[in-house]
Formats: C-alpha cells, sequence, structure tokens
C-alpha cells in the first residue's frame, strides 16, 4: 500500500514539473540561432620554398680551398671541394643482383683504399678490385633472412668491415678475407649511418636509441635513448664526432650530443614543435655537417640550421628546404633544394648569396617529379645526381649547367669520388666514370 502511494507522489512530480511551461524543469523551447562565421587564421603558417632565382649574376670565386682530409670527409660529413675534375666519357659497371625497392634507401659505397665494397639483394657482401674484378663474395644470412631482402650500412677502418643492417643483425668482417668475425642480434633495426672511432661504432636504431658496440666483439657498451617516433622514417639518420662527443640526429628532429667515452647526453636540442606530429613523421632531415664549431643541417620543412656545438643553441636559421648532405667550402655553405635550386649561403651569418635554377632546362610537368639526391663539389664543377637517372654537371663560378648525362631511368646515389673517378650506385650495379 505504502509503495503504491509513493509511485502516484512520485508520478504527479514530474507530471507537474515536466510538462508545465512554467516549471523550471525542463527549459521551454526555443530556436537555434547560426553561428557568425569567424575568421580564423592559422598559428602555423606553411613557409614558402624558394622558387626564383637570387644574384643569379654573382660569380662564385673558391681559390684554393680543397678538402682532401680523409677525416673530415668522414667524421665531419663535410665532402668540402674535392680536387676533381674528370672528363667522364668512360664508364665500367661492377654488377650485382638487383635491389628490390632501392628507390627507398641510400646507399653508401664503403671504400678499402682502390678496392669497393657493396652488397646486393641477399645481403651478399661484395669486394671488387678498381677493375671491377670480384675479389670475395660472403653472406651470412639464412635462408628466411635472404627472404627479406635485407638493407645493409657498411664502415670500415681499413682492417674491419662492419655491417648492420633493417632486420636488427650487426656483424663485423675481416675486410681482407671476408671471414666473419663475430655476429649480434639488436632489439630494433637500424638506420643510419655507422661511424667507426677508437675500437668503438656508433649507430642509431629505429627506436631512436644511439648504441655504442666495441669493434673488437660486437658488445653493446652504452646506449643513449631519444625519443622515439609513431611512424618508422625511411630517411637515413647522420652523425658526426668531434674528439670525444658524437652528434646526432633522430627521426622527429632532436639534435642530441653525447660523451663518447661515458655515453652521457650533454646536450639535447629540438628543432621541432612537439605539437605537430603530422609534420614530425613526414620530416627528412639532412646529413649533419660540422667545421669542428658549428652543426650545419637543413630539412624538407624548409628549414636550414646552424648550431653552436658548444652550447647546443642556434646561431641562426635560413629558409632553406633540403634534405640533401650540405658542403662546406671556406666560408660558403653549398645547397640544393628539393625544387631544384642551386643555393650557396655564407656559413658565418647564414645570409644566402646566391639562387640558381638549376632545374630550369626541363619542363614543368616533368621538373615537378624530379627530385635531386645528391652532389659533391670538384676543382671546377659541381656534380649533382637525380631521382630520374641523371647526372648534372654545374659550372661553380657562374652556376649554370654545362652538361646533364644520362646514367640510367631511375634512381641512382649520391656521387662518390675516389681516385679520380666518379661512382654512382644504381638497383643492380655500381658505375664508375672516368
Amino acid at each position: 500500500m505504502n509503495n503504491t502511494i509513493i509511485f502516484f507522489i512520485c508520478l504527479l512530480f514530474i507530471y507537474g514539473c515536466s510538462f508545465n511551461k512554467n516549471s523550471k524543469f525542463w527549459t521551454a523551447s526555443q530556436n537555434i540561432t547560426e553561428e557568425k562565421k569567424l575568421d580564423y587564421k592559422e598559428i602555423f603558417i606553411k613557409e614558402e620554398a624558394l622558387k626564383k632565382e637570387l644574384n643569379a649574376n654573382v660569380l662564385i670565386n673558391l681559390g684554393n680551398l680543397f678538402n682532401n682530409n680523409s677525416k673530415i670527409r668522414n667524421y665531419f660529413n663535410n665532402d668540402g671541394r674535392l680536387n676533381f675534375n674528370a672528363v667522364l666519357k668512360k664508364s665500367s659497371r661492377y654488377k650485382f643482383s638487383k635491389i628490390k625497392n632501392f628507390y627507398q634507401f641510400e646507399p653508401k659505397i664503403s671504400f678499402a683504399g682502390k678496392n669497393i665494397v657493396f652488397f646486393d639483394n641477399k645481403g651478399s657482401i661484395l669486394k671488387f678490385d678498381e677493375k671491377s674484378k670480384l675479389i670475395w663474395k660472403k653472406n651470412y644470412y639464412s635462408k628466411s633472412e635472404k627472404k627479406l631482402k635485407p638493407i645493409l650500412q657498411l664502415a670500415n677502418d681499413g682492417s674491419t668491415l662492419v655491417v648492420a643492417d633493417n632486420i636488427a643483425k650487426s656483424y663485423a668482417l675481416n675486410l681482407n678475407t671476408g671471414e666473419k668475425l663475430w655476429s649480434k642480434n639488436n632489439l630494433a633495426p637500424f638506420n643510419s649511418q655507422i661511424k667507426i672511432y677508437k675500437n668503438k661504432f656508433f649507430i642509431v636504431d629505429f627506436s631512436n636509441t644511439l648504441r655504442c658496440f666495441s669493434l673488437i666483439d660486437g658488445k653493446e657498451l652504452w646506449n643513449v635513448k631519444t625519443e622515439s617516433s609513431l611512424i618508422r622514417s625511411q630517411k637515413k639518420l647522420s652523425m658526426v664526432i668531434i674528439d670525444d662527443s658524437l652528434y646526432f640526429n633522430n627521426s622527429i628532429g632532436d639534435i642530441s650530443a653525447v660523451n663518447i667515452n661515458k655515453g652521457e647526453l650533454l646536450w639535447q636540442l629540438p628543432t621541432q614543435s612537439s605539437v605537430i606530429y603530422e609534420a614530425a613523421f613526414s620530416l627528412e632531415t639532412s646529413d649533419l655537417v660540422t667545421d669542428g664549431n658549428t652543426l650545419f643541417f637543413s630539412n624538407n620543412k624548409n628549414q636550414f640550421f646552424s648550431v653552436d656545438l658548444e652550447t647546443g643553441s642556434f646561431n641562426w636559421e635560413n629558409k632553406v628546404n633540403s634534405n640533401l648532405r650540405p658542403s662546406l667550402v671556406g666560408n660558403y655553405i653549398f645547397t640544393v633544394s628539393i625544387e631544384g635550386y642551386l643555393v650557396i649561403i655564407e656559413k658565418n651569418n647564414g645570409n644566402i648569396l646566391r639562387v640558381t635554377d638549376i632545374f630550369s632546362g626541363f619542363k614543368k610537368k616533368k621538373r615537378e617529379k624530379i627530385k635531386p639526391v645528391g652532389f659533391v663539389i670538384g676543382k671546377n664543377k659541381i656534380y649533382l645526381t637525380t631521382d630520374n637517372g641523371r647526372l648534372m654537371i654545374i659550372n661553380i663560378k657562374t652556376g649554370k649547367i654545362n652538361s646533364i648525362l644520362k646514367i640510367d631511368n631511375d634512381k641512382i646515389s649520391r656521387p662518390f669520388v675516389l681516385d679520380k673517378k666518379l661512382y654512382v650506385v644504381k638497383d643492380n650495379a655500381i658505375i664508375k666514370l672516368d
């Protein structure tokens, strides 16, 4: 009986509150007014890349500035200006089995005196002499690993060849015989340059961790972890070594300085906003290059940086859109933008001295599909490769095109110079030009 009374009281209460137009339980119905459109402004404005020439008639004279120091080329990543002025009329090939998805990676030839070391589609390591004759061929992968088509990074110190791959293996070979010295497995695949220094070698893996290994037995000595990315970038990461300090980048644009002896982080400098994750996923940074006091690098987000190595602070930033390794010659920085412009910058203050359109000879529709791959600076000319298999020869003084050589129809690597000869890599051969 009591429950029935309570039920009717509740029903009357709900009726009185809900459906009475004067009730405060429900508000009266009303028309919804349309919000006026606001004039929104972008917080992060996309910078426009260079798309016109600047001071195109300015002549650049490099005098007698040459870089014949192998330490600077290796540890500083600075090819500089080489005393190289070949005619490039003859070519020969070092052939190997075709590398699948060659266009996705950045190959580097490992030179051993006048010999060259590279790899093929199944992870076989090949050593050729200067006449393209195969000295030895070694493969230390299982059948299942060969099916993965491993991509190898190579480095040597004249006696030991270090190999690291994208299936998380590292190993060392006797450079003379090709015999395996040791082999190790890593937690993550590798994706960077390899630097050998004082019986140690250094490499960064896909988790953005810098790892230091013993060259003698492959034992990990220390590691430095940086912030990892959700998406793996195919762009190879880079590092430079100055005395006992190592500087490296990771896939989200952070630059880190590490003490080699202790494995301690000295400083870290973010170059990208942590808020803009989408931009970080597509980030492609050039190789780091140094003159011993300053770090220089650029990216495909229209940024070129100069960083003080002692403090880890920016000296200057300029708007150059490039993921290619720059070259330092005296007080000049040379680079080529993704859009096909040769850019020369003053090293100390970041002022752009000259911009030359070196893709002007390509038709507009074709031009948009062509990307520069890499370049080296010779005595009087710049040698630039493209992803449609062309080698462009550019006059340093004027920035004008001397000639364009057709090497292939698909991507070729950046050029390498050794003993007055120029080398480029394609998907099934190394091509030597002299």
